[in-house]
Formats: C-alpha cells, structure tokens, sequence
C-alpha cells in the first residue's frame, strides 16, 4: 500500500478542499492517528485515522454556502467580455427571506466565495456560491453525481427516437455523455435532469438533434430547489438543508 499526501486524502474524503487542509496542516489542526502533523507535504497511509482540531471544525461551521437566482446577462465566476460576475448580485438588499434571517449579511461572507459549478450568461436559474470545499467538491468533484435540473424552452421539431438520443447516445467532445433523463414538460418545454456538466451541455445536446434553446432555466441541484426564491435574489443554505 503506497502513501497518499495527506490533503489529498482528506480532500477525497471530504473532510474539506486541499487548499483548506494545506491550511488546517499549517496551523497544527490536523492530527493522523492522534499525532499532530503540521509539514505540508506529509505523507500518510489511506488507512490510518484522520482528525481535525476543534478550531477547525469551528471554523468549518462558520463557512457559508448562498443560493442565488441568477439572472439572464451574468456570469457564474469571474468577469468576461463586460459581463459582471453573479456575486455582484450578494449584496444585503438582494437577501430573500421570508421570515426573519437566520444568519445576517457580513461582508466576510464574500471571501473566498466561489460558485460551485457554472450557469451559462444566457441562462437563468439556481447558483450555488459557497466558501466550504466540502460543498464545492460534493457539486462539482470529479466523483460527484448529483442531480441538477432544468426547464428548457426549444423550438423545432423532436421525433421520439430523437428524444431517445437525448436521454442516451450521444457524445460531446469525443466521449459518451452519462445517461440523462429528457422528458417533455409541455409543449414547447423540455425537462432535463443531468448527472454531469459539461461546458453548455444542453445546448449542444439540443443542437445535436435540431432543436433551438430559446430558455434554460436550472430549478433543482441535488434536494435543493430554487423553489419561490425570486430572480436576482439569493439567501442562504440553511443549517438542515444538504444537497
């Protein structure tokens, strides 16, 4: 059995991102077997017992994740072409809560805030912004295989061996795409459950078969629904909620 560094291993099993366990190593708050390892680099056994600090964790229960109805005309990450990016859009004025807030708007919130996986700029729907590794990596981690779901508006024609290929048979980029779930959710409307995220992906599905996307609009990643949270308004995740 080889060694596997030590980040590493705590990034694969979701512990927390490999920048954060270069940290956490950093500081003294990751311990293997109940010894403290503290030099980055360090390498361990697959099997042997990890654990972190109590500050650690404190500073884990600390990080916040926001859901955010991204509007038509943003990018999910960083600035393109005069396009502004979505955590513009976190701002105090655009939280949506329909009680009292559970959690207070800080400016601290915003470091190291990172979407966890991409919307295109013209499409609208649920974003996922978040500071903890553990959820980026659940999201969009090689290994992930969450569910995310859309509504998508097209126009021309899709006989049913067509719809059949866009469940399953096609390929992008040279490699078989996952088996997807396509069904009709009215007439001109499209339902797409994906386990995967490639650059576009729909579109180019669409494309595929001679269909145009007029709309794309993403509704549900894992069990969290963008549900009655207004366009251009974000809150956060709540405490019990878990994709």
């Amino acid at each position: 059995m080889e060694k596997i560094r030590l980040s590493k291993l705590m990034a694969e099993q979701g512990m927390c991102s490999r920048r954060e366990a270069d940290q956490y190593i950093e500081r003294g708050w990751v311990f293997v077997d109940g010894k403290k390892i503290a030099e980055l680099g360090s390498k361990i056994f697959p099997t042997q017992n990890i654990t972190l600090h109590k500050l650690a964790v404190s500073q884990q229960t600390q990080l916040v994740t926001i859901l955010l109805n991204k509007p038509v005309g943003y990018v999910s990450g960083q600035a393109e072409s005069g396009y502004l990016p979505a955590i513009h859009l976190i701002t105090p004025e655009r939280q949506f809560c329909e009680k009292s807030p559970s959690l207070q708007f800080k400016k601290t919130h915003l470091k190291n805030l990172a979407p966890a996986g991409r919307l295109d700029i013209d499409s609208q729907g649920l974003l996922v912004l978040t500071q903890d590794g553990r959820i980026a990596r659940q999201l969009i981690g090689s290994e992930s295989a969450i569910e995310k779901e859309y509504l998508v508006r097209v126009k021309g024609d899709l006989p049913p061996e067509k719809l059949a290929l866009l469940n399953h048979g096609l390929y992008l980029d040279g490699k078989a795409l996952k088996p997807a779930q396509v069904s009709w959710q009215n007439k001109d409307q499209l339902r797409f459950i994906l386990r995967e995220g490639k650059k576009r992906q729909i579109r180019r599905m669409c494309e595929m078969v001679n269909l145009q996307v007029t709309g794309l609009k993403r509704v549900r990643i894992g069990r969290i629904r963008l549900s009655n949270l207004p366009e251009g308004k974000w809150r956060y995740l709540g405490n019990k909620e878990h994709f």
